[in-house]
């Protein structure tokens, strides 16, 4: 019996290899012979990075750059065992808990921090780059990550806007001739899950800018700046943004890296599930175990457990999930090629007992799993 063993993170718990290690772990408890392939898994959100360089046996690279605030932070990125594709996590550049509580003002934070890990992976030679944008501090639409790399976005004087969302109304001008050469020959992809558009109700401003600390007012502000942006954008370098799915994201990061970059927005677990050439690995695979730390109704949307599943039924084998927790709807994934799925939580008890246990349940769900896979009819 071959079994690939493909989970997500259990956030706060395990990274995605040790979610793999301990499944791996608990199905060797019971029968050492089986043959078990791990492939820890992403979505392009947080612990997108690790995954892959563990998948890849790549190396994450630290970096000083800018934080949302301007001030320098330590952020990361991750380099492929290809050595020619990066990945990066605009949160660790450019991310909400970078931000102290009593500091929260999208007005002023800046992706320009994810600007120079872009740079970063252009100095290491990346020639395909792959951006996570979930969790960000800002509403800038990219601005301060193109500013980082060259792009001149300009004011009536001609001078460079200042940082946050709260400057893009002066933009009167874009300049990209001075945009860092290196960005022509190199493939961008965008892992982005949500369709916001870029401005409007259901737009950057309104959906998002609020947990980032903007009040009613600001949100108002920030999305005529994001309209007048893309009007800008429009009239400068003949896209529209705004017309793309997702264009929101990340506080219209996903508009800013196609807008400058030519980047692509994809659903982040199919951009993950190409880079490592997921279907190669289901050969000659009897069973996909995959999971991560909550599996409920909203999963079907761009999970990893999902587009594990997705790719799985398609070759007819099955999959089992498990989860640290199961949430309300979680029977729908039933209807998305996933055959079965199980909590770790074996017990009543408090959450930070169960996040340290966490191997150790994992390991002896999986053990129970396989034992009730290979009990042989009498």
């Amino acid at each position: 019996m071959r079994i690939l063993v493909a989970p997500d993170s259990f956030k706060g718990s395990l990274t995605a290899m040790e979610a793999a290690e301990n499944i791996k772990n608990g199905i060797h408890n019971y029968d050492s012979k089986i043959d078990v392939d791990l492939l820890p898994m992403a979505d392009g959100g947080e612990g997108t990075v690790q995954s892959l360089v563990d998948a890849t046996k790549g190396e994450i690279i630290k970096k000083k750059v800018t934080g949302p605030l301007g001030n320098r932070v330590e952020a990361f990125y991750g380099l492929l065992g290809d050595k020619k594709t990066a990945v990066i996590e605009m949160a660790a550049a450019s991310g909400l808990p970078l931000v102290p509580e009593e500091k929260k003002n999208p007005s002023k934070t800046t992706t320009y921090g994810t600007g120079e890990l872009i740079a970063a992976a252009l100095d290491a030679g990346a020639q395909k780059i792959i951006i996570g944008i979930g969790g960000s501090a800002t509403n800038d639409a990219g601005v301060g990550m193109a500013q980082a790399l060259g792009a001149e976005i300009l004011d009536e004087k001609g001078e460079q806007i200042d940082f946050g969302g709260g400057s893009l109304s002066q933009i009167e001008q874009i300049k990209l001739d001075k945009l860092d050469s290196r960005l022509k020959d190199v493939e961008i992809l965008a892992a982005c899950d949500v369709d916001n558009p870029l401005y409007g109700k259901e737009g950057a401003a309104y959906v998002y800018a609020p947990q980032k600390g903007a009040n009613p007012e600001m949100v108002e502000i920030l999305d005529q700046n994001l309209r007048h942006f893309n009007d800008i954008v429009i009239k400068e370098l003949n896209k529209n943004p705004n017309e793309i799915s997702g264009a929101g994201a990340a506080g219209g990061l996903g508009a800013g890296l196609v807008a400058f970059l030519d980047a692509e927005l994809k659903a982040g677990v199919t951009i993950i599930l190409d880079l490592i050439n997921f279907e190669e690995r289901l050969k000659n695979v009897d069973l996909v175990i995959t999971g991560e730390g909550m599996l409920d109704g909203q999963s079907i949307y761009g999970k990893t457990p999902v587009g594990v599943s997705r790719s799985a039924a398609e070759k007819d084998i099955p999959v089992i999930a498990i989860a640290g927790t199961l949430g309300e709807g979680v029977e729908k994934v039933l209807d998305h090629g996933i055959n079965s799925y199980f909590s770790i939580i074996d017990r009543p008890a408090a959450l930070k007992e169960i996040i340290e246990e966490s191997p150790k349940l994992l390991a002896k769900l999986s053990e129970q799993i396989i034992r009730t896979i290979q009990i042989k009819r009498l």
